[in-house]
């Protein structure tokens, strides 16, 4: 259990885009906190972990579908163990199958900017659950192509709906003290549903009509995850939220915000909660939250400076090369002799696994060490990979332990920084009014930028060669290491609504 008490020896941390200075430096004339001194949240520990597993279970769901696509498509095109008259599929049919859920996903982000801020954080993940359940029982069942990639795009709306409410209500709901612990430990859920759809769509590749087991299986953690949605309660941020733009009477929703606050906290907070409630009311009127969100405001002031960093960090998640590094992983290995390599389930299983392994690390230091010196060790190590990989494949042809090194370090180094982080900062950079619509700007960003990278990727390679991709990327990510050093601020151990009065 945590228990309530200042912190004095906290630095406040500079603006964004202090000139002269990177974002993480002290500014001596910053701002004092909002309510004079800052509070840690009292908690159980057993109460905090349902508030973050539920939502989580959305995010094993995105990963285990990327793991079990990329065998479920080697099932169905086997005329031995499709068990379907239609497997002779061309490669555009491949593609939808592939990206429908992507297609999806982008649709979801779409919706989510509309409908978030009404439904609220928690029924909107009832709605993905929802979405999860139908779409991966109409892909189980498909009895032809079409029926099987609407299947497909129906979960992929489930995706962009989960991965933009699930780190809201983390965010939310969470201690300060280890909300970045439990956003990051979302990332280790996806990477960890990767591991288990690569691990049990191989065991089902070779079974006849394997891969309508593939996809059925996710479907009892759907049915979990929505029953777990439906017994929890409302973010109390969401209905104070709702209390000071006039939405609801405000003792009615003040009142049910506390006994939401007891249900998260459990037993470690006390008293305290009615005092709580009154803080974060509080802080929301000193930081103008009374006002309605409108769409040009999202370009505007602080959710401008938020979606810069926000968007910014998602952006480069994607555009530094990671989906082009794993293509490579097979072939790389396999030149160093591991003669494992030369199967790409296996190649994915152990790459998974060093992704689970870092990730945790992440999970462990992040709200020890912070968010920006995560990013900045991390982004650096994945630049020198970069360049290593670029030169194997230009003029080092002959030192394929070398590629292999860089190979792990890069793979090690992003789920220290990008993979993680940029989840997280998304989940805490937004002003609350603005957050449902602002992240799911972010998400937006991100799953377009991934289609955008995954399909421009073979063109490239024809046009460029292996060799200089690697070292364009190279340079994308010096270019993202320099917007992170003077953009991205210090969020660790700030409440979201310090982050959004001294950050913003």
């Amino acid at each position: 259990m945590a228990s309530r008490s200042s912190d004095p020896e906290q630095p406040s941390l500079s603006s964004l885009g202090k000139v002269g200075k990177s974002s993480g430096e002290i500014d001596d004339a910053q701002v004092p906190l909002v309510n004079g001194e800052r509070h840690y949240d009292s908690y159980s520990v057993v109460s905090a972990v349902l508030p973050f597993l539920f939502p989580a279970l959305g995010g094993l769901l995105y990963g285990y579908d990327i793991g079990a696509t990329s065998c479920a498509t080697i099932s169905v095109e086997s005329a031995t163990s499709s068990g379907t008259t239609w497997y002779d599929l061309s490669s555009v049919d491949i593609g939808l199958i592939t990206s429908g859920s992507l297609y999806g996903a982008l649709i979801g982000s779409v919706l989510a900017f509309n409908v978030a801020d009404f439904l609220g954080r928690r029924r909107e993940l009832i709605v993905a659950s929802v979405l999860y359940l139908v779409g991966a029982l109409v892909t189980a069942l498909a009895p032809d192509l079409v029926v099987m990639v609407i299947g497909r795009f129906v979960f992929g709306i489930g995706i962009g709906l989960s991965m933009h409410a699930a780190p809201m209500y983390i965010a939310e709901t969470a201690p300060s003290q280890i909300r970045g612990q439990l956003i990051s430990l979302k990332e280790f859920f996806i990477v960890l549903g990767m591991v288990a759809g690569y691990t049990l769509g191989s065991l089902l590749v070779d079974t006849v009509s394997g891969w309508r087991y593939m996809y059925g299986a996710s479907t009892p953690i759907a049915i979990v995850m929505g029953i777990g949605m439906w017994w929890l309660p409302a973010s109390p941020r969401w209905l104070l939220l709702c209390a000071i733009q006039g939405k609801g009477t405000m003792q009615d929703l003040r009142e049910t915000a506390i006994c939401c606050l007891c249900r998260l906290r459990g037993e470690g907070i006390g008293d305290s909660a009615p005092e709580q409630v009154e803080e974060m009311l509080g802080e929301l009127s000193y930081v103008g939250e009374e006002k309605e969100a409108g769409l040009a405001e999202m370009f505007q002031g602080k959710c401008l400076k938020a979606l810069i960093i926000g968007g910014g960090l998602v952006l480069f998640q994607q555009i530094t090369g990671q989906p082009s590094v794993l293509y490579y992983a097979a072939s790389i290995l396999e030149s160093a002799g591991f003669s494992a390599a030369s199967d790409a389930t296996r190649v994915s299983i152990l790459l998974g696994l060093l992704k689970l392994i870092m990730t945790g690390v992440a999970v462990v230091v992040v709200d020890r060490v912070g968010r920006r010196p995560l990013l900045l060790g991390g982004v650096s190590v994945m630049v020198i990979s970069l360049f290593l990989l670029g030169s194997y494949y230009t003029f080092l042809d002959n030192a394929p332990v070398m590629a292999v090194v860089a190979l792990l370090l890069y793979v090690g180094c992003y789920q220290l920084s990008f993979g993680p982080i940029g989840w997280l900062m998304i989940s805490e950079i937004f002003p609350l009014r603005l957050r449902g619509r602002g992240l799911s700007i972010a998400v937006l960003i991100n799953f377009g930028a991934n289609a955008i990278v995954t399909f421009s990727f073979s063109p490239l390679k024809a046009l460029l060669g292996s060799g200089p991709l690697f070292f364009i990327f190279g340079v994308i990510a010096i270019i993202s290491l320099a917007f992170i050093y003077f953009i991205v601020p210090e969020t660790k151990g700030l409440s979201l609504e310090e982050i959004e009065a001294k950050l913003l």
